[in-house]
């Protein structure tokens, strides 16, 4: 009997293994369905950029929807290939700078392909697509944060803010671009604190000598 009952537990426990395995070939996806939806997935990206584009010329809509797929395409593919060597260089600041050199390239050629279809102004826009309107979002809390900021040190952050965007723009992932954005944000602070500028809701720190003085 208990052969029997052991006979059976083995007997289930092996079905069981079976039909786990059988469900693991059957839910995980083959290399073209990956490819698949992320080719829908940056076909869906490129064109959300193009509707806020609104260009009356068809053609020259489908042309810039390809040139920011493809480079979408490319940026994956880069990235793919190049981040573990990003990540074994460490902090060696000149191995980094020479494994990205192909990276810019590529940005000044995307630029160059989108121009001959837009104007600069429209390049903005593709731009903000690429970052997820970060520099407006970002620029527009500087400004609730800091009330007394000048025309000056607003075109400061904006400058600030548009060369995160640049870089952000090359990023392998959202996560990668807010972390650039992150960044410069520090830049920021940095220079509106030697400029004397502080947040509304700052406060100095109170001197630790005369915390308990009463004079």
């Amino acid at each position: 009997m208990k052969k029997t009952m052991l006979t059976i537990l083995a007997a289930c426990a092996s079905a069981a293994i079976f039909a786990a395995d059988s469900n693991n070939a059957e839910t995980k996806p083959t290399p073209e369905q990956v490819e698949a939806k992320y080719t829908a997935v940056i076909d869906q990206r490129s064109q959300k950029i193009v509707d806020a584009l609104h260009l009356s010329d068809t053609n020259a809509a489908v042309e810039v929807h390809d040139i920011i797929m493809t480079q979408y395409r490319a940026l994956n593919d880069w990235h793919n290939a190049n981040d573990p060597k990003i990540k074994a260089a460490k902090r060696d600041k000149a191995a980094i700078a020479k494994i990205n050199e192909p990276l810019r390239l590529m940005h000044d050629q995307y630029l160059a392909k989108l121009a001959q279809y837009l104007t600069p102004e429209q390049i903005e826009t593709v731009k903000d697509g690429m970052t997820y309107g970060k520099v407006e979002f970002t620029f527009k809390g500087y400004c609730v944060e800091y009330s007394n900021l000048s025309e000056a040190n607003k075109q400061e952050i904006l400058k600030y803010l548009k060369q995160a965007r640049e870089e952000a723009m090359d990023a392998g992932s959202s996560d990668e671009k807010s972390a650039i954005f992150n960044q410069y944000k520090g830049k920021i602070n940095n220079y509106l604190a030697k400029q004397g500028i502080h947040p509304d809701k700052w406060k100095p720190k109170s001197n630790s000598k005369d915390a308990g003085s009463t004079k």
